[in-house]
């Protein structure tokens, strides 16, 4: 592979889509909960890359095309982000905003915010190809959220505010497509396998610093299924024009990771069960399977993107002057990497009953 082809290759993959995490777009309040906190990568950043130095960013049409008033936050989709759906169920807010909007009152402040940011993973090194926010500059911003709360409601409020909380976390695809399987670094020195521990150790690092900084109820999300991705068949089908099929490989690696990541969250739930902390697993992968592969659903299209020519289409390749489908419901994909708003509502019907079994 020429070092040509390997640059646009990483650029195309960037903001590979890990897990959408989403709730029933009814609103439904749970007074249990108190507010909405959410870390990760693409799929729950709602516009926090406006705000840093990277050109992976999503603030510009046709994103947004289905969003309130048509105006593109930053979220990397037509309309809503699975977050949104999220924070509309358990009845905290309509949408979830980015951390780094310096315009956010308390009041908002208070509800919830995303600290996620596109375009980054577990592994420290993945943040850094894109310079993006990893997740421990997520975690630093947390702390720094809470000062600001103590400093609005006192301590103690800010301390309840966060133990009735509900924390959702949603990262690792771009740790495999763009990092291991694209840059000739973390390959060499770790087998896919080996390097899967290393990234479930990254995992169980974030978590415990989640706990620490008194969170009780996290989601996790697993991966989708990789292989299925539009930008993954283009990029490894033998004919990306005729050949559509999923990539088992990708798909592959993301099935053992689950199962790992599961088995980890129930040592997790073990450990700090002392603390009233519950940890839950959110199955993606069924779910899109379903919609992809099983045809579930009224979806036209599950290979192709909306945005362009569906194949390789992402980021600042989907821009204002892209072609654009008629009625993106009918995807399964936003862009070759994202999922469709209506993807996310359908996916939240499956997690609503995970999402009561931490809140309630």
């Amino acid at each position: 592979m020429s070092l040509l082809y390997s640059f646009i290759t990483l650029m195309l993959i960037f903001f590979m889509l890990e897990a959408p995490i989403l709730i029933q777009a009814q609103s439904k309040k749970n007074s249990l909960v108190s507010a909405i906190f959410i870390f990760g990568d693409s799929t729950a950043d709602p516009g926090n890359n406006n705000y840093i130095s990277t050109p992976f960013k999503s603030n510009f049409s046709p994103y947004g095309k289905d969003f309130l008033n048509h105006v593109p936050t930053g979220r990397f989709t037509n309309g809503m982000l699975a977050n949104d759906f999220i924070a509309r169920y358990v009845g905290v807010k309509e949408y979830v905003p980015p951390y780094l909007d310096q315009n956010l009152s308390i009041e908002e402040l208070k509800t919830g915010v995303s600290f996620a940011s596109a375009a980054t993973g577990f592994d420290p090194l993945t943040p850094k190809i894109s310079n993006v926010m990893s997740l421990s500059k997520q975690i630093e911003y947390f702390k720094e959220y809470q000062e600001k709360m103590k400093a609005a409601i006192g301590k103690e409020q800010t301390q309840n505010l966060i133990k009735e909380a509900l924390f959702i976390i949603s990262a690792g695809t771009n740790d495999f497509v763009v990092n291991y399987n694209t840059l000739p670094i973390r390959s060499k020195s770790y087998t896919l396998s080996t390097y899967t521990d290393f990234l479930l150790q990254h995992v169980q690092l974030f978590l415990q610093k989640l706990v620490d900084q008194g969170a009780r109820r996290i989601g996790m999300v697993g991966l989708p299924p990789m292989g299925c991705l539009p930008i993954v068949i283009t990029l490894h089908s033998d004919d990306a024009f005729s050949k559509r099929n999923c990539v088992e490989f990708y798909s592959s690696i993301a099935r053992d990771y689950n199962s790992k990541l599961q088995n980890n969250l129930n040592g997790m739930q073990i450990k700090f069960a002392n603390l009233g902390s519950r940890f839950a697993y959110l199955d993606i992968y069924e779910p899109l399977m379903d919609m992809i592969v099983g045809h579930k659903y009224d979806f036209e299209k599950a290979n192709y993107g909306c945005c362009g020519t569906g194949l390789l289409e992402g980021a600042f390749l989907c821009n204002p002057s892209s072609y654009v489908c008629k009625n993106a419901s009918k995807y399964v994909f936003w862009d070759s990497i994202h999922p469709t708003e209506k993807t996310y509502y359908l996916i939240s019907q499956t997690f609503q009953p995970t999402i009561d079994s931490i809140t309630k």
